[in-house]
């Protein structure tokens, strides 16, 4: 027994990833890239342009916009106390940061301003599949345009990053309208007055919801409340004309793109800055994890966080839930390796010469260092090579290099003064 714990003593404890997070292997961080690259061109064409916030922030950035009774500021965030004694969060969305860059920067001035943004998020969560506690988006926020064209344009947006993806066909758009100020005020006030007939029933937290931000109880899973919810009014019963002529407006330009929607009266989404519209691309073949992209309209956000009275209408989507959508011949390179091979030691500085030659061409070249020529063959072929460039103490005495298509077995020798013309067709 004791020889037992002194092994376990002595041995070095087995080092993982911190649980809801993961390292991105090559191929999945090809993956992300691909959906990022992918992306951003596709926004580049409706006019968005790069933005980058910080991950950390002041909490308040975050805790004030986001609502002190949403899941993601009463459970999930990392929040911090710095060395300075600063309440920082770490950024569990882009939104809100967007927002403090614009106030910060002196924007308004420049409106409209369209951004496309993609980075790390964290929220502590319960990991399962697409879901981790650090997270990737990308994202887009349109700011200054209040026509419902602009969510429009916004949901077209995301609709062609899907098409290109190629999932558009796994995806359905669920959109719904939450209505201005004073429609959600006269809903708020029918909800209330429905949902105290069943306050002693509701679960622990639609409870406190019913005090704070009852609308977030349509967002509740426990199956109770779910039954209360039932025969609560519906937000689209409580829309004014200017309301409904909004979300009407909205539908019409959907019709007029040919993009495909259902109209969700329980969408509502699960942070309070949202009005007007709300939209979700859902998919079936992800489990419960089944939004690929989200957004929705938020006017008075910007007010809200000491800015200046600003409309504003967006989406973000989490990379991790797409890269396990796309088919992986999406970002697979087509570009050809070469592998450059020296026969003998003497060769090398001729092949590190030529190798250079060949990736100033923007080939991609990969270069044996170790090994016999035979362990240098087979880690051309691992690679995928599709071509060798082999030189040794003949190829140098003769100035020739030997080039050997790996598909179909042929092989010639030029001189090497010729190399710089070869395709690698």
């Amino acid at each position: 027994m004791n020889d037992i714990n002194a092994s376990q003593k002595n041995s070095k404890p087995q080092l993982q990833p911190a649980r809801g997070t993961q390292d991105l292997l090559p191929e999945t961080s090809l993956a992300f890239r691909k959906i990022d690259e992918l992306a951003f061109a596709q926004s580049r064409l409706y006019g968005y342009e790069p933005l980058q916030t910080p991950i950390f922030e002041f909490s308040d950035v975050f805790h004030r916009t986001l609502g002190e009774t949403s899941d993601m500021v009463s459970k999930e965030t990392y929040t911090f106390q710095d060395r300075g004694g600063d309440s920082l969060t770490l950024r569990p969305e882009g939104t809100a940061g967007i927002a403090r860059a614009f106030i910060s920067n002196g924007l308004a001035q420049n409106l409209p301003l369209k951004f496309f943004y993609t980075g790390p998020m964290f929220r502590y969560e319960r990991p399962q599949k697409g879901r981790y506690r650090q997270f990737h988006q990308i994202g887009v926020e349109c700011l200054g345009l209040e026509s419902p064209q602009s969510d429009v344009e916004c949901i077209s947006l995301a609709y062609d990053i899907l098409k290109k993806l190629g999932i558009d066909k796994k995806a359905q758009l669920q959109i719904n309208s939450l209505g201005d100020p004073e429609s959600r005020k006269i809903h708020r006030e029918k909800l209330v007055a429905y949902l105290d007939q069943f306050k002693n029933d509701l679960s622990a937290e639609s409870k406190i919801r019913l005090e704070k931000n009852p609308l977030r109880i349509l967002d509740s899973k426990d199956p109770g409340d779910q039954k209360i919810l039932q025969g609560a009014p519906a937000l689209k019963d409580c829309l004014n004309d200017d309301s409904k002529k909004f979300f009407a407006d909205v539908l019409a330009g959907l019709k007029a793109l040919n993009i495909p929607f259902e109209v969700s009266d329980r969408l509502v989404r699960g942070i309070d800055y949202y009005t007007h519209t709300v939209f979700e691309f859902v998919t079936t073949e992800l489990g419960a994890q089944g939004a690929l992209i989200a957004g929705g309209r938020y006017d008075g956000l910007i007010e809200q966080m000491g800015g200046p009275k600003t409309s504003g209408v967006g989406w973000a989507s989490g990379i991790e839930r797409l890269a396990l959508m796309i088919s992986p011949e999406l970002f697979k390179s087509d570009q050809k390796i070469i592998a450059v091979l020296a026969a003998d030691d003497i060769a090398i500085s001729k092949c590190l010469q030529i190798s250079q030659a060949l990736r100033n061409r923007n080939f991609q070249v990969e270069m044996p260092l170790s090994g016999n020529m035979g362990k240098k063959m087979k880690r051309a072929n691992k690679v995928g090579a599709a071509y060798t460039v082999i030189v040794g103490s003949t190829e140098l005495e003769q100035k020739t290099v030997t080039i050997k298509n790996l598909g179909n077995g042929e092989q010639k020798t030029i001189p090497e003064a010729e190399l710089s013309a070869v395709q690698f067709n």
